[in-house]
């Protein structure tokens, strides 16, 4: 089975590596980093992946490139491991070089920020592509050095994936078997890409702690921070019960998508159940959501993304920021539409919205530019 890998970062480098150690598997990467496909190139090509008790992996992909034509060949699955703001743009580059005469498995990575609607607009004029995406991936990865090697973080018990709601029971279990040939945890297929897509994560979380920290009345709004910040430990009240806020509307959302479908989301639990069920032990004290946050020990030193002030002393947030271009962008802005479309009131997640759109100055595209314009009756 070859395996296509669309991105080098780190969760892109580290599967590369553990699919190797796979028996029959054939893995291309397509960069746009032209310097690590140099290096692969022009060295041996082995890359490195440091596991949690300190034993290194190898493996040498069997391509490293920035041509998509040259990636593609003859592959039985892509993997989507970039960011969802630069996805539109990937997808419309590898459009033509899919195969053909074959069913092609196009998945992501995580799967977050409608890839599942993204990816049926993009490959319109591809009847054999089978859409799919993972709830979470599969391991933490960091401390990437690009092209040569990464480390292993904590590795997700079972993982979960579901499918486009348009593909087949056929395609269904084919998936499965897929899955369960390049990851050695179990793998649990969703009854519906919604499971996905509502998950609480970043399109509510970074959005929140971001308006407690610089929106109206915040104590950084319009003044430079002193020194780094971490997301967490660090977060304010106010962006806990915000947050908290969020979360409430997110789930209004999915009973509602409940109700017009037809369909059980159950699996979308609320963000400090989420969190309470994933970390166990590593909460010192989750009585609520505040407290949770400052006292994960997972979380613990994940700074907030802050940069030279280019106006004088200090720090401001970093407006390049994954937190702006995909978590609000994608990720809240089709929270947004999605309310919108559903007649649920969300103000909570509007005013973030609202107020993250106005500090940045605006973005040029989001999720609600390819999703379906008569959804939710085309679901």
């Amino acid at each position: 089975m070859k395996v296509t890998i669309c991105g080098a970062g780190r969760t892109g480098h580290l599967n590369a590596v553990l699919f190797k150690q796979r028996p029959g598997i054939t893995v291309s990467v397509l960069t746009g980093a032209a310097a690590v496909a140099d290096r692969w190139t022009r060295g041996d090509g082995v890359w490195w992946a440091q596991t949690p008790d300190g034993h290194l992996l190898s493996g040498r992909p069997d391509y490293v490139g920035t041509d998509p034509s040259e990636a593609l060949i003859a592959t039985d699955m892509v993997i989507v491991t970039l960011p969802a703001h630069a996805r539109p743009a990937l997808l419309h580059s590898f459009a033509g070089h899919l195969p053909r005469d074959k069913h092609v498995y196009v998945g992501a990575i995580p799967g977050f920020c409608g890839f599942n609607w993204l990816a049926a607009k993009a490959l319109s004029g591809t009847d054999n592509v089978v859409i799919w995406g993972m709830k979470d991936v599969p391991h933490t990865a960091f401390d990437l050095v690009p092209g040569e090697r990464v480390r292993m973080g904590g590795a997700k018990a079972q993982l979960f994936a579901a499918l486009h709601r348009r593909e087949t029971a056929a395609s269904r279990a084919e998936l499965q078997a897929m899955l369960g040939h390049i990851y050695e945890a179990p793998v649990t297929l969703l009854q519906d890409y919604l499971e996905i897509t509502l998950t609480p994560g970043n399109a509510l979380m970074h959005p929140a702690v971001l308006y407690a920290l610089i929106g109206p009345g915040a104590p950084w709004e319009n003044k430079p921070f002193d020194r780094p910040l971490c997301w967490w430990s660090d977060c304010p009240r106010a962006g806990a019960e915000l947050l908290e806020a969020c979360d409430a509307e997110n789930q209004a959302i999915r009973h509602a998508v409940e109700l017009r479908l037809g369909i059980d989301l159950s699996s979308v639990k609320p963000l400090r159940q989420e969190l309470i069920e994933a970390y166990g032990s590593q909460i010192e004290d989750n009585r609520t959501m505040y407290l949770l946050l400052r006292t994960n020990r997972a979380y613990a030193g994940i700074r907030a993304p802050l940069v030279p002030n280019p106006d004088g002393p200090g720090l401001v947030i970093d407006r390049a920021s994954r937190a702006f271009h995909e978590d609000i962008a994608f990720g809240q802005a089709l929270l947004v539409e999605l309310a919108t479309r559903l007649e649920v009131a969300t103000p909570a997640i509007t005013k973030t919205y609202n107020w993250a759109l106005n500090y940045h100055g605006g973005f040029t595209e989001g999720a609600p530019a390819f999703l379906p314009a008569n959804w939710p009756e085309e679901a």
